[in-house]
């Protein structure tokens, strides 16, 4: 039998320390799960385990988003969507709401159900992180919403409102498993759509933002990075607006999306300091919410915008960004396979966005 090569080896570990993290988790929930009874669990030491996972924090995150992930890959596309917004907002619940916890079910099966993160995320970053999180998510389910129209403010408004009952459901059945009645709240969020919500002007700081710099820079795009909604590979060299986000500034993908064209390909990179637990994080949430609208929506409704999480910043150090956090804010518009504008700071993506080159009105460039 050939040997296990060192990579091999490694997967092979930390497949193990999966598998007997979530048997831990599931038996004893988050905050009663002991590191030293996961690594006996899988045969291993503890240091195996904190070889492959930096914390107990990170190993959770992992576990949840291995389940997510499988989740996703499981989801049977729907024969057509829905005909309205409250059609869809329900057939979106109704996909959510299977996590819930039924009558009888141990805390830690509904903690997993759940994608539960209660007492987990005890530090400011985390918390910051999630609300970013959410408002990201808010703006997925409305680009699904209204897929042929521009981004309007009261859709993302309205798709916020759904997630917040929603969650809100989660938190409730979690501490008292059998609450809420999941018809009840399907019906809820349909009539969701029957609420008013203006659509606000623009955002007061934009008209404020750094314009973009026009360049003409060529670049070697980054390979082996997939879009997180289409599951297909990403290639950076398509003529379009590129967003790098830190989780902690996720919210600003709404003013680059309704700054865009109508035929750019608009691409949001998330990025942190923090991979093993920001970064599960945001991957958690991001393939957890995409996995239930692959179950609602067709592939023709699916958000516009290409999401790339990338854990190792492959896509700002192309740009020439050494050094990323969880506010980073980089965009660049691309044309012809280079880039033909570059900004930094709040509202990069904006920028980027509304760039014309200078010449544009002598040619009709863009």
């Amino acid at each position: 039998m050939a040997r296990l090569t060192r990579a091999q080896q490694q997967e092979r570990t930390r497949a193990a320390v999966l598998v007997a993290a979530r048997q831990e988790f599931t038996e004893y929930g988050y905050a009663e799960a002991k590191i030293d009874r996961i690594a006996e669990r899988a045969e291993l030491t503890r240091g195996a385990v904190y070889s492959n996972f930096t914390s107990k924090r990170a190993l959770y995150l992992a576990v949840l988003v291995d389940a997510a992930e499988k989740a996703r890959a499981s989801a049977e596309p729907p024969a057509g969507s829905p005909d309205s917004a409250g059609r869809a907002l329900g057939s979106f619940a109704r996909v959510w709401l299977e996590r819930l916890p039924f009558l009888g079910d141990t805390p830690g099966s509904g903690h997993l159900q759940l994608r539960s993160l209660s007492g987990v995320l005890n530090t400011e970053s985390a918390r910051t992180a999630l609300a970013e999180l959410v408002r990201f998510e808010a703006l997925l389910l409305a680009l699904a919403l209204e897929p042929r129209s521009a981004v309007r403010t009261g859709t993302v408004r309205l798709a916020g409102l759904a997630l917040t009952l929603l969650h809100g459901a989660a938190g409730l059945a979690e501490n008292a498993p059998g609450v809420g009645d999941p018809f009840d709240l399907t019906r809820a969020a349909e009539h969701l759509a029957c609420i008013a919500l203006g659509d606000d002007t623009e955002p007061p700081h934009l008209p404020y933002v750094t314009p973009a710099r026009s360049t003409e820079d060529r670049w070697v795009p980054p390979r082996g990075l997939h879009d997180e909604i289409t599951g297909r590979p990403v290639d950076f060299g398509d003529d379009g607006v590129v967003v790098v986000l830190g989780v902690g500034r996720l919210s600003a993908a709404e003013d680059a999306m309704r700054s865009a064209r109508p035929d750019d390909e608009v691409t949001i990179v998330v990025v942190t300091s923090d991979p093993a637990e920001i970064g599960r994080l945001a991957r958690l949430r991001i393939v957890d919410l995409v996995g239930c609208l692959l179950r609602v929506f067709a592939a023709d409704r699916l958000p516009r915008a290409r999401i790339v999480v990338d854990d190792t910043a492959t896509v700002p150090a192309a740009l020439g960004h050494t050094s990323v956090d969880d506010l980073t804010e980089i965009a660049v518009r691309v044309r012809d396979g280079l880039v033909a504008a570059h900004a930094t700071g709040r509202g990069a993506g904006h920028a980027a966005a509304r760039h014309r080159s200078p010449d544009a009105g002598r040619s009709g460039a863009v």
